[in-house]
């Protein structure tokens, strides 16, 4: 099973605004958590696409190309792409230069965004939400298949067979399919045949079954060969003792989950809901190498078996030494701890 990190590339947003040189530390920081994640056999890390002012990650494509010089072994994702509001031609041709910079370590992760802050920053409209993606994935998958295509669709201007390029050197460019809770979403990713990645940031594992049950049952009626392919990305942190996790990333959880909440109409977050993701039931993983390695293998077991669990560690008020430690933690301890490889096939 594969183990990564996922980042958003936090900073403190308060007060407003984050002056320049505080960005400028926090990118040559995440620089550094991603060659020490490298070194320690970390197998991937992935940048996600924000246009927050908490956020640094607008351009995920710059950051992992910025890496893939740095790095020799792990693979570069993004955590996701939000594939409505970009251009698919772009998009390819960006992660398939971070490709040939790492040598065949680039994915594109894909999806349509928890936040909507790019639809009106570029232009598109939130009631074209679901046919922008359809539209603009369709087309993604026919690059990444082919160098010429002729393709039409309503939301760019058509293509007649023009050459896009460069070309990755992987053939194909992996491309997996970011999803939240809607059967839907489960649902297209079996049918087109695409590795599925879910978010999974509150309740229970077990609850994400039916819908991976529908995604491997999408595949097969798609008639998809080889074996359907399942990540996991998840809030998470690793100390040296449960209590030194919890002390590290409390501060930093509530600020994020108080504000998200008040956007969306949820209560702040107490102490006690945050100790109650973190128990063994729970869906935050934070806590020693131990208990997050247990948790992992929990969910192999909740979901019939996936392939990678990345855990999103970064945060806003989390401090640079506290997230060199955990991942090195991460990579040395945690990985040797989980199982090798999912459940095999038969039992899913």
């Amino acid at each position: 099973m594969e183990i990564g990190i996922d980042s958003f590339v936090a900073v403190n947003a308060r007060p407003a605004p984050v002056d320049d040189g505080t960005l400028a530390r926090r990118v040559r920081e995440l620089l550094e958590e991603i060659e020490l994640a490298d070194r320690c056999g970390v197998d991937v890390f992935a940048v996600g696409e924000h246009h927050r002012e908490e956020f640094v990650a607008s351009s995920p494509a710059v950051l992992l190309a910025a890496a893939a010089a740095r790095t020799k072994n792990i693979r570069l994702a993004s955590a996701v792409s939000v594939l409505s509001s970009d251009d698919p031609i772009r998009l390819f041709q960006q992660f398939a230069t971070i490709d040939l910079i790492s040598g065949g370590r680039a994915e594109i992760i894909v999806g349509r965004g928890s936040f909507i802050e790019s639809y009106p920053l570029f232009g598109f409209d939130l009631k074209d939400y679901d046919t922008l993606f359809a539209e603009k994935l369709d087309l993604l998958l026919k690059l990444r298949d082919s160098v010429g295509v002729t393709w039409a669709g309503r939301h760019r201007a058509p293509l007649t067979g023009q050459g896009v390029f460069p070309r990755p050197v992987q053939n194909p460019l992996p491309i997996r399919l970011g999803v939240g809770g809607t059967p839907q979403s489960f649902a297209r990713a079996g049918m087109l045949g695409m590795p599925l990645v879910i978010a999974i940031i509150g309740g229970e594992f077990e609850r994400f079954r039916p819908l991976v049950e529908l995604y491997r049952e999408a595949r097969r009626r798609g008639g998809h060969a080889g074996a359907p392919w399942v990540g996991v990305h998840t809030l998470g942190f690793v100390g040296d003792t449960a209590e030194a996790a919890a002390a590290a990333v409390w501060p930093s959880h509530q600020k994020m989950m108080t504000k998200i909440g008040s956007e969306r109409g949820w209560p702040p977050l107490t102490r006690a809901q945050f100790d109650q993701s973190r128990s063994p039931g729970g869906a935050l993983l934070c806590g020693s190498p131990r208990e997050v390695a247990d948790k992992i293998a929990h969910i192999n077991e909740a979901l019939g078996g996936v392939e990678r669990v990345t855990l999103r560690m970064d945060g806003q008020l989390i401090a640079h030494h506290d997230m060199l430690r955990a991942v090195e933690l991460l990579g040395r301890d945690v990985k040797a701890m989980v199982p090798a490889h999912p459940l095999p096939v038969t039992s899913r």
